[in-house]
């Protein structure tokens, strides 16, 4: 009965799959090893720590019993200026970033389970603790990972946020059964990758990837680099637009004209983008992307 009133409270938050594991060595943990080591991190590095936390979840909450995994759709309309640039499809200046979004809703779940178990203890993880997400989510049957290395969830697509709850609650789960993987002899994420970074299934060369480059990078990408990035100056869903597990949307106008973007200050930009998703980037990123991009079209 918990297990059912922990979903339905799930679906009516907005999220589209619930599944859940347990906290043992995740599904692709050596892979993940491997490619931290494969491949040059530059300010990903971060991924390289804290292996011993990946390896063994229950070092994020000593007692852990139950990994629960979640995944909560963000629009598949591009935002889009009126001159005609867009953003990736999680971004929106009007909405807080998805991590203060989805933090918030994973806490109202993990109320839920204090009140049925209430000497146990919860953390709600999006896209920051050391945490392999991707592998706990398909270890719980709610997707599996494309050649993208992006998880996808059957009857929806990748066009979503993970959120895991780790609790000290102890209750019967269902037997966790993967979903296969099913993009069989699909390679259209690898073939439109525009900068190459998808070099093959699953295989991704982080500093090539524009995502990386145009929002984590902490340098300036370059005029080579800006030529492969068409009219988008902030991450890049190259990868997902053309997966047939994707519903594209059309482009919906929501951002502001990249002219006024490159006129903003700081104060400016705090007041109309600095709580969504565009913080992580900043504003001076934002402009360099924005100016190398026209620059290249004149």
């Amino acid at each position: 009965m918990f297990i059912k009133e922990l979903s339905e409270k799930a679906l009516k938050l907005g999220f589209i799959a619930i599944g859940f594991s347990r906290p043992n060595i995740p599904l692709y943990f050596e892979k993940f090893k491997k490619w931290t080591n494969q491949f040059e991190m530059g300010d990903l590095a971060y991924l390289k720590r804290n292996l011993d936390i990946r390896k063994e979840p229950e070092r994020l909450l000593k007692d852990l019993k139950v990994v629960i995994s979640l995944a909560h759709p963000y629009p598949a309309n591009k935002p889009t200026t009126n001159d005609g640039y867009s953003a990736a499809r999680y971004s929106n200046p009007t909405e807080k970033d998805y991590h203060i979004k989805m933090k918030a809703l994973g806490k109202q779940l993990g109320g839920l389970i204090q009140s049925h178990f209430p000497e146990s203890r919860s953390r709600v993880c999006v896209d920051s603790a050391p945490i392999l997400e991707r592998s706990f989510a398909a270890a719980s049957g709610i997707g599996f990972i494309g050649k993208n290395n992006m998880l996808i969830v059957p009857g929806y697509g990748s066009y979503c946020f993970l959120v895991e709850i780790l609790t000290t609650a102890e209750f019967n789960i269902p037997s966790p059964r993967a979903i296969e993987n099913r993009c069989y002899s699909c390679t259209k994420c690898i073939d439109s990758c525009p900068s190459g970074a998808l070099k093959s299934p699953f295989r991704l060369d982080p500093s090539k990837c524009i995502s990386y480059l145009t929002i984590e990078y902490k340098g300036d990408i370059t005029k080579q680099t800006a030529k492969k990035m068409g009219n988008v100056f902030f991450g890049c869903d190259a990868c997902q637009e053309v997966c047939p597990f994707n519903k594209n949307g059309l482009p919906v106008v929501c951002l502001p004209d990249t002219d006024d973007i490159l006129s903003m200050d700081e104060v400016d930009f705090e007041s109309s983008m600095g709580e969504s998703a565009f913080k992580r980037a900043g504003l001076k990123k934002l402009q360099h992307n924005i100016s190398l991009i026209k620059q290249i079209k004149e």
